[in-house]
């Protein structure tokens, strides 16, 4: 079959390799649409994968074709999406239930080979059926609006908070989208990029502005959340909450990114800075809200390109282009 190979650090390609054997609790997925994310890049530059080469592509659904010899809960043809988080189930997280801290966590598509391919496996527990009226292809941003919603699971959110949120990328635009659902009183987003602002415009956002300079609101946000992973956004957005307000560091950044917090502001204003790591006790949730229209794919997804396509896919993303792209296999 082909697929996307991260074989070392800044080198990808779309090859061939072999077909994948479910093992006795795993099906075989005929991918419809993989979704890049920013993970992906970041494994691109050899961080996050603890080995290479790796099929990436952990944004993904399709429609089983193949099943392990104990799978009674699919069966041949039914659409999926696919949670592609990998738990040990032992640690002391995981016996928390704080799967998401797993020691050994493991995720398909970044520590296993993931759907930016033909097929690919994926435990018969970690598959959300799908109803019949959800396009396959779209169903590949059920797994990222997951992690918005765990975002929203640590937020906590009261009503009636005023929302700043920096980056009106794909996972910002779905903060945006939750932040109207959860009783917020204002959302307001932040970008340096103006075709990205018009899109959280276009979906209802209080304010768009280049900076928070723009915003006027000397007391600062209730609730401020980074989507970005930029140090500089970072730094800026800590300086923007309000007395008794939450910062959430959302966006992923590299290894080597560090901001400069007030030990002291923190303290005498009682701000709380928090994150949020991937999919927790969400994935299901997101799949019911998917299905009931809480995202317009036409306006997340803004490119569809062919598998073979996947490098320059990888190219067009990091350059801040468009908004979710997917492949298609």
């Amino acid at each position: 079959m082909k697929a996307a190979v991260i074989e070392a650090p800044g080198k990808v390609s779309v090859t061939t390799v072999p077909d994948p054997t479910p093992g006795p609790r795993e099906v075989v997925i005929d991918v419809a649409a993989c979704g890049l994310c920013g993970t992906d890049l970041h494994i691109l530059q050899g961080e996050f994968a603890p080995t290479l080469p790796v099929v990436p592509g952990h944004e993904f659904a399709g429609e089983v074709v193949g099943l392990g010899s104990e799978v009674t809960e699919l069966t041949i043809g039914d659409r999926v999406a696919v949670d592609p988080s990998l738990y040990c189930n032992e640690c002391r997280y995981c016996r928390a239930g704080r799967n998401n801290l797993c020691d050994r966590w493991q995720a398909i598509g970044v520590t296993v080979a993931g759907g930016a391919a033909e097929y690919a496996v994926a435990p018969v527990a970690n598959c959300v059926r799908l109803p019949d009226h959800v396009d396959v292809q779209d169903a590949a941003l059920i797994e990222p609006l997951s992690c918005a919603v765990r975002g929203y699971d640590v937020l906590s959110s009261r009503l009636g908070s005023h929302v700043l949120i920096y980056g009106s990328g794909t996972m910002g635009l779905m903060m945006l989208e939750l932040a109207k659902r959860t009783g917020a009183t204002s959302v307001d987003v932040v970008d340096v990029n103006a075709e990205r602002l018009a899109t959280a415009e276009k979906l209802g956002c209080s304010r768009a502005a280049l900076s928070a300079d723009e915003m006027g609101r000397p007391g600062g946000w209730d609730v401020v959340v980074d989507a970005t992973g930029n140090a500089a956004a970072i730094q800026d957005g800590l300086e923007r909450v309000a007395k008794a307000g939450t910062f959430l560091q959302f966006g992923v950044s590299d290894y080597a990114t560090t901001a400069t917090i007030s030990p002291y502001r923190i303290y005498n204003e009682e701000i709380t800075i928090t994150g949020s790591m991937a999919v927790l006790h969400s994935y299901e949730r997101a799949a019911e809200l998917f299905a009931t229209g809480v995202l317009d794919p036409q306006v997340f997804i803004s490119h569809r390109l062919p598998l073979t396509e996947y490098p320059q896919a990888l190219d067009r993303f990091a350059a801040g282009q468009g908004r979710k792209i997917v492949v298609l296999p």
